[in-house]
């Protein structure tokens, strides 16, 4: 049996130089979002990986309550593809030789950008759309996606990312994308430990109408 209650949170964030006009919005939320985990009950480990045209493990299974402030250094163009690509297949191997007693019951994807996809190599969006698939059906991983500067509906439905859990931010709302995910991420969380099984409990991550208004709502210069 699985860890149940043990979540395992990959996130996977664009760093391409289109993200350096709304850099500091985007510490502040993830910021925020890690301090909602603090705060979930249960034991949780974070993988972050930041990509451009380029891919990297900022750091693995580290405890959420270990993880500090985001260094964010925009730069470069955005291969979406292949950095999905190699931390879901990463990610799988990793967890596949761990015992199961040691494997978390809940594994969650966030996947953040400002653009579309223009530098991978070695993945077709047909490959990531399968391989996602795949981790939703055959281990119950639950992914979501929030996008600006595009459909990320559609762009996330063609990854493989259900459309409830796809979601679009407008400009410097990157900040309240964040933290509607992370309270999101939280409420999943609650769920389960409080005995309902992760199947049961992903419909908490899905964004609702009160969050996607708010996070395509007009450019502010500040957000509190």
């Amino acid at each position: 049996m699985t860890d149940k209650d043990l979540t395992h949170l990959y996130v996977l964030l664009d760093r391409s130089g289109s993200m350096q006009s709304i850099r500091t919005d985007t510490v502040g939320g993830f910021a925020a979002f890690v301090e909602q985990q603090k705060s979930a009950p249960g034991r949780c480990l974070v993988t972050l990986a930041q990509f451009d045209d380029h891919y990297e493990i900022v750091y693995r299974d580290k405890d959420v309550n270990d993880v500090g402030e985001l260094d964010l250094q925009p730069r470069g163009s955005t291969a979406l593809l292949d950095s999905m690509g190699r931390l879901i297949t990463e990610a799988g191997a990793e967890l596949a030789a761990l015992s199961e007693a040691q494997r978390p019951s809940s594994v969650i994807v966030v996947v953040m950008t400002d653009g579309l996809e223009n530098a991978s190599r070695e993945w077709t969006p047909q490959a990531i759309r399968a391989l996602v698939e795949q981790q939703r059906s055959d281990y119950q991983w639950v992914f979501t996606y929030l996008g600006a500067n595009q459909d990320a509906i559609a762009v996330g439905e063609g990854l493989g990312v259900h459309r409830d859990f796809a979601m679009t931010f407008t400009g410097r709302r990157a900040r309240t994308a964040m933290r509607s995910a992370g309270a999101n991420v939280a409420a999943y969380r609650t769920a389960v430990a409080g005995g309902a099984p992760p199947v049961q409990a992903a419909p908490a991550l899905a964004w609702s109408d009160a969050q996607r208004a708010d996070a395509r709502a007009e450019d502010t210069d500040d957000e509190n």
